[in-house]
């Protein structure tokens, strides 16, 4: 239920979701680019002449269309096909006449931008981080589930504590009506009302302590689980008695495909690969350019299309083109400033890589500790309720107050309490290990795939 209702685990897929966005749109620059473009300009030149005569006029009107596309290799070709009409009244020129051109450009970086990596570096950093923060909702998802499974037993543990301090509540009753018969029977003092009533009270007050804390933890799990109704939270399953084993060096390699130390994994890849951008950028700007076209020109249209489709008028050209910033100072510390992060990110991998470990090695200390806790508070329960039987022994012979036999019975209520935490620490710490191995999704039948975020992206309109 926590999986598919609770808010902060369902706003946090929306992050890969978003990333996904990122990726088409990095996509894009795949998309061919169409371009339609027209104009019409009219001018007029005066003349230069003493009388003023012989003023030029010129209109031209354009109709111009081109498709460009990038290529994985970084380079850009264009196809153009560019229509003009021109009118003129300039000497020794056509008056009036159709031009086109039709032509590919193709310019193709050969030392700096070259090739996919280059050219495809926005789509991959999406993409690695897309997975990335899916590791990252894992480990919130990871948290999250830790965190129903301890409150969970903790609802347990209290709902427990509420029966000891029910039973508790009524012994102590129990013993105010047989005190009050034997005072008014001449066999004990009045003084012990007055304990008896003391000892109803302090247990009515903890009763009440303790079912606020039951309907406060039934309110912790409402949250969690998104449970709208007011319906009471009952605890099924137990929390486990039977010792468990443990393989350190098994733990100690599961936890290092945590999804913390696996989204610090991707970081690197994206540090790493931003590097080797960067250190292409270094190199000096050496293009390729290469272009070819037809060019038709007639007075009607018809015509200028059939000159141009007979290929009499060709056109080429080929060259290199180079730039280099001399110094290159800002390139040569992006890539320095890259190298330092890659760095970091691998020391803080190792970091992650050591604390699991350590981790690792609290937690299985803890379930040890905790299962040893367990035989203690059973006898300290045994003996308690024993010492208890032995002091109601005594008050019936006169050799014990209520006072003492209130006293020893705070003792039984504090071992059977204790009791019961030890049983649900001894749980508490095999999900803690669990949760710092990572496995404890996997142990919950839980498994995360890519396309629970792209289900999300898919379904934004």
């Amino acid at each position: 239920m926590a999986v598919e209702k609770n808010l902060d685990v369902r706003a946090e897929l929306y992050n890969p979701a978003q990333y996904e966005a990122d990726i088409n749109r990095n996509r894009a620059i795949y998309d061919p680019l169409l371009t339609l473009q027209t104009n019409y300009s009219d001018s007029t030149v005066p003349s230069t002449t003493v009388d003023g005569s012989g003023s030029s006029y010129g209109r031209t009107f354009q109709a111009d269309a081109s498709l460009s596309q990038l290529f994985w290799t970084g380079a850009t070709a264009t196809a153009g096909f560019n229509n003009a009409f021109n009118s003129t009244n300039a000497s020794r020129s056509l008056s009036n006449y159709w031009e086109s051109t039709l032509g590919v450009t193709i310019t193709q970086p050969l030392l700096k931008n070259f090739g996919r990596e280059t050219t495809d570096v926005a789509i991959n950093v999406s993409r690695l981080s897309k997975f990335a923060s899916i590791e990252h909702f894992n480990t919130r998802l990871l948290t999250t589930v830790t965190q129903v499974r301890n409150e969970y037993f903790k609802l347990y543990s209290l709902r427990e504590q509420l029966q000891v301090a029910k039973t508790s509540l009524e012994l102590a009753r129990k013993i105010l009506s047989d005190t009050k018969a034997q005072v008014t029977a001449g066999v004990l003092p009045a003084m012990e009302i007055t304990n008896a009533e003391f000892g109803v009270y302090s247990r009515e007050k903890e009763l009440i302590d303790v079912e606020k804390s039951v309907s406060d933890e039934v309110d912790v799990l409402r949250l969690l689980l998104q449970i709208k109704d007011a319906r009471d939270i009952l605890t099924v399953d137990l929390p486990r008695h039977d010792l468990y084993e443990v393989n350190e060096d098994a733990a100690l390699k599961l936890a290092l495909s945590r999804p913390d130390i696996k989204e610090q994994r991707r970081n690197l890849e994206i540090a790493e690969l931003q590097t080797r951008v960067y250190n292409n950028k270094v190199k000096p700007d050496l293009s390729l350019s290469a272009s070819g076209s037809l060019v038709g020109l007639n007075h009607t249209y018809p015509r200028n299309l059939e000159t141009l489709t007979a290929a009499d008028n060709p056109a080429w050209s080929l060259g290199l083109i180079f730039t280099y910033p001399l110094g290159n100072n800002a390139a040569e510390n992006d890539y320095r400033k890259s190298r330092l992060k890659t760095e970091q990110t691998a020391v803080q991998i190792r970091s992650l890589e050591e604390n699991a470990a350590n981790d690792v090695k609290s937690a299985i200390r803890g379930i040890n500790s905790s299962y040893k806790q367990i035989a203690v508070a059973e006898r300290g329960r045994a003996y308690a309720e024993e010492r208890l039987r032995a002091y109601l022994r005594k008050k019936e012979v006169g050799l014990a107050t209520n006072k003492d036999v209130l006293d020893v019975e705070n003792d039984l209520v504090a071992a059977k309490n204790n009791q019961i935490t030890a049983v649900v620490t001894y749980d508490n710490a095999i999900t803690h290990l669990w949760q710092v191995t990572g496995e404890l999704l996997e142990r919950q039948g839980i498994r995360v795939v890519e396309d629970d975020a792209d289900k999300l992206y898919r379904g934004t309109r």
